[in-house]
């Protein structure tokens, strides 16, 4: 196969679990139905609460659980390899649950977990908002790739994007799509969000499969949105507006090959 349709979700996930997965359904089962074969969903599409305590309610225990059995279901239900946003996974801090990246099989299985590495502890210039996501977050350790149909997936989660050393963890042959996760906020979003897509995609010569948050959220929230399919070359194939929904774009696999023979980058690294 020279070509894969992959889709990426857009949401403004709010704080009734059961609204949320309810559209997250319906937009995966567009996506399928568009002929995608790879979808992604935003972080926290299952919910954004008005608190943390809300998130620490949703944690579940790994490999069991209402949100993990939805997306083994949903995946197999629609035929699709399913990147699960984020998921709150349990770990030995009670208060402080993993932000889990699953990723599904087209036949349910699940088939790889990422745990968001890099915790978003930052005040945003210009503006009065702060955020303590380690607060009530456990950082992960570890990057994760999958091999799918296609070829290597590498899975990564919002701010992760900022950190472009976890990009090259594994060696390119490995991998040729980047699947992000994402509720940028609405300013860093404007500044910085397609600029830091590209950049991943060109460096490393990869498909890029961005999946946002939008809008306004019952917390106050504000996300950017314009979830983004990139190409190795940095071409914008989709893009999505400020509303929810889903966007596809077909990935030709043989025209990546051509670029990373024709113009070998990724062989020339030195460090």
């Amino acid at each position: 196969m020279t070509t894969v349709r992959v889709a990426a979700v857009q949401m403004t996930s709010g704080v009734d679990v059961a609204a949320n997965l309810a559209t997250a359904a319906g937009l995966i089962e567009g996506a399928a139905a568009a002929g995608a074969r790879l979808v992604v969903l935003p972080e926290n599409f299952a919910a954004l609460g008005r608190d943390e305590a809300d998130r620490c309610a949703l944690a579940e225990p790994d490999g069991d659980g209402p949100l993990q059995v939805f997306l083994a279901a949903t995946a197999a239900r629609c035929g699709v390899w399913l990147v699960g946003g984020t998921v709150p996974i349990a770990g030995d801090d009670p208060l402080r649950p993993f932000a889990a990246a699953l990723v599904f099989a087209d036949d349910g299985r699940r088939v790889a977990r990422y745990d968001k590495m890099h915790l978003f502890d930052v005040g945003i210039p210009g503006s009065e908002e702060l955020f303590g996501e380690s607060r009530h977050t456990q950082a992960g350790m570890t990057p994760s790739r999958v091999e799918t149909p296609w070829g290597g997936l590498l899975v990564a989660v919002c701010y992760d994007l900022r950190f472009p050393e976890l990009f090259r963890q594994f060696p390119p042959a490995q991998q040729r799509f980047i699947a992000l996760p994402a509720a940028f906020t609405a300013p860093t979003g404007e500044a910085h969000w397609a600029t830091l897509l590209k950049a991943r995609a060109i460096e490393n010569l990869c498909f890029v499969i961005a999946a946002a948050q939008t809008g306004r959220h019952e917390n106050g929230r504000r996300t950017h949105g314009h979830s983004m399919i990139v190409s190795p070359w940095g071409k914008t194939i989709a893009e999505a507006g400020a509303e929810p929904g889903f966007i596809v774009g077909d990935l030709d696999l043989a025209d990546q090959d051509r670029m990373r023979d024709r113009f070998p980058v990724l062989e020339h690294r030195r460090l």
